[in-house]
């Protein structure tokens, strides 16, 4: 397999980068990344519906107003994932809702720098 190339163009200004190009800066972005390339390679939904889907997200945060400093980026990478998530019946509002819930009460009540653990 080949070694993907490195992005030589500089990383939007709030977008955390090392000398190799973007980086995450929180685990939960590498993690909704991964779900996305894995839900796309499963066939859940295509890279084509993958990279419509975001860039509509960037789109509306434009013409919101909002800055296109990539300090949101992964946010609206997360929107675009649930929207396809439930968009393509793989899961709910409501159980997307409650597992949102779920998290965040994990998340506050867990002390910090210990792992966060959601109940199955």
């Amino acid at each position: 397999m080949s070694q993907p190339e490195h992005n030589t163009h500089a990383p939007l200004p709030g977008q955390p980068h090392d000398g190799d190009g973007p980086v995450f800066a929180e685990p939960w972005q590498a993690q909704a990344f991964a779900l996305a390339v894995r839900l796309s390679e499963s066939g859940a939904f295509t890279w084509k519906e993958w990279t419509e889907t975001i860039g509509a997200r960037f789109a509306a945060a434009k013409a919101a107003g909002n800055p296109d400093d990539g300090s949101h980026y992964y946010e609206h990478w997360l929107e675009a994932l649930e929207e396809l998530v439930t968009g393509k019946g793989l899961l709910d509002h409501a159980t997307l809702r409650t597992r949102r819930d779920d998290w965040e009460h994990a998340y506050r009540t867990t002390p910090h720098g210990l792992p966060v653990h959601l109940k199955s």
